[in-house]
């Protein structure tokens, strides 16, 4: 398809005709869409992402006046595939394109507003962008009120994990560690079991030694894995006592 022959327009009828009524139902069910939850309010036309990845690789031509319109829908997928879009021409891009579509991203950052939106899009359009050393904005995401801008700020740090710097992903882990959010700790555990793998063990351990007695189970749980069993039980044992011992203390669920 030529970029001239892209719309939003287009997108939306290639994801409709992809969808599935009865994968529509499953997804909103997945994605805890009923009321009070997480995902309250969002649609879905039952796309599944491989499809949705193809659109996204036609469609990679789609300007961002047409952007907007799919990020501001109320169609999960639509807003999916318009992050998917942006990874794509963000492959495709200089570093000057890239640097523009870490701006634009940031700007309609409220509409990354579920965990998988966040996860398939921070890595590539923040983290990529991430300067070594530099926190200010990791900061700033990670003491957000909004729960999806927090983890924006987790998972953009597998960016620099993947190059082998846990650098970036312990100090946001550092700063959500004892984040209420049961979305927020499977992240921070996620993103410590990823620094573990691509960064090393040691660093991972060593995170551990100094956190492992008060963080979040589910946190913790998530970091440990992928140790073999004899080293998970010690390191749940482990906090298992310090529990015991103080109560009270931070961390403690």
């Amino acid at each position: 398809m030529a970029p001239s022959a892209v719309s939003a327009a287009e997108v939306q009828r290639r994801l409709r005709e992809a969808g599935s009524p009865e994968r529509a139902r499953g997804a909103a069910r997945y994605f805890k869409t009923g009321p009070g939850e997480y995902g309250e309010g969002d649609v879905f036309v039952g796309a599944s992402v491989p499809a949705q990845r193809a659109i996204a690789r036609a469609c990679r031509g789609l300007a961002r006046t047409e952007l907007d319109l799919l990020l501001r829908s109320p169609v999960h997928e639509e807003r999916l595939t318009a992050l998917l879009v942006l990874c794509e021409q963000h492959a495709h891009g200089d570093a000057a394109a890239r640097a523009s579509l870490s701006r634009y991203y940031l700007s309609r950052l409220r509409r990354v507003n579920n965990w998988d939106l966040v996860d398939v899009s921070a890595p590539t359009l923040l983290g990529e962008q991430l300067v070594a050393g530099d926190h200010a904005l990791l900061d700033e995401l990670a003491a957000s009120r909004d729960v999806w801008s927090r983890r924006v700020a987790m998972v953009a740090t597998f960016a620099r994990t993947r190059r082998g710097d846990a650098s970036a992903a312990l100090h946001v882990a550092t700063r959500l560690l004892y984040d209420e959010h049961d979305l927020i700790q499977k992240a921070v555990g996620w993103m410590l079991r990823e620094v573990g793998k691509r960064a090393g063990i040691d660093a991972l351990e060593a995170f551990l030694e100094q956190h492992a007695a008060t963080m979040p189970r589910t946190a913790l749980r998530y970091a440990i894995e992928r140790f073999p069993k004899a080293e998970r039980d010690a390191w749940l044992a482990r906090r298992a006592q310090a529990r015991l011992l103080a109560p009270g203390r931070e961390g403690y669920r």
